[in-house]
């Protein structure tokens, strides 16, 4: 149970899916308050916070969270070719990032934390991945064919950005990547240093983990602490940080320019069919 009681849980969960300026998950919610030390990171206690905000959702008094596993698919569809070319005018996009030396690719170990990355770095046409932990052959193909593709029609080389959980797993899966893909992903979260410097509290780990005894020699306990306990507003300076390292600002502006006339090209094509804007 909660170490405070839970109405003020469930007000404080409510202030931090506000806080947020994406769709939020339930488990981003909870490792915030077990970061904050008002409940204990227990299955009960994430089953208590998930029924509870469940009922004020349905109640009217909780803002809504999202959930990454169920979605209502629907082919899109137009009403004439003018409006298909209205859409298409809108969309139009250009990648902010043609020209550049090198493609920044951002990788998260859970598919909790997609959105709110890609809504800080997809405008740059940053590109934005998800492990799911160890990552399966087909997905691993996924990503040596982007790097295959941007060296063979752009020359660019692809720089793999990973955030990740620490403990075991988290901490072996950019060894397992690489033995297997010949990718490096560049560690950016978390790292001990960023446990010990933001006071993220730990779990314990498990000790049946095949990787438990290496992770302890190497860092002396056996701990397991959750990317999501992580403010948002430090996640996005980490990673701004390095795509700011790899990016070149002003090539970007010159591409956007370009993006911007021909999006009026597309609306004029679009006006002369009949769309109105």
């Amino acid at each position: 149970m909660s170490r405070t009681g839970w109405p003020p849980v469930i007000e404080r969960a409510a202030e931090i899916v506000r806080e947020y300026e994406t769709a939020v998950t339930l488990r981003q919610v909870f490792y915030r308050l077990v970061a904050e030390e008002l409940i204990p990171n227990t299955e009960s206690a994430y089953k208590r916070l998930s029924a509870l905000t469940a009922k004020a959702r349905r109640e009217g008094t909780f803002p809504a969270l999202t959930d990454h596993t169920r979605s209502v698919e629907r082919v899109q569809t137009f009403t004439s070719p003018a409006e298909a070319l209205g859409a298409l005018a809108r969309s139009y996009r250009r990648d902010l990032l043609e020209g550049q030396p090198w493609l920044p690719m951002i990788v998260v170990e859970k598919a909790t934390l997609i959105v709110q990355v890609r809504s800080w770095f997809g405008d740059l046409c940053v590109p934005v991945g998800a492990l799911r932990g160890y990552s399966s052959e087909s997905y691993e193909r996924v990503i040596l064919d982007l790097v295959t593709r941007e060296r063979d029609t752009s020359t660019r080389e692809a720089v793999l950005l990973y955030c990740g959980d620490f403990d075991p797993t988290g901490e072996d899966i950019p060894r397992s990547f690489a033995e297997l893909t010949g990718l490096e992903l560049q560690r950016v979260a978390l790292t001990p240093e960023q446990v010990d410097e933001y006071d993220l509290p730990p779990a314990l780990g498990k000790a049946t983990d095949s990787r438990a005894a290496d992770f302890m020699a190497r860092h002396g306990r056996l701990v397991q602490v959750e990317l999501e306990a992580l403010s948002p507003a430090v996640l996005y300076d980490l990673l701004a940080a390095e795509v700011d390292r790899i990016v070149d600002v002003s090539l970007t502006e010159t591409v956007r320019e370009r993006e911007e006339l021909e999006q009026l090209q597309l609306a004029e094509v679009a006006r002369r069919v009949g769309w109105d804007r």
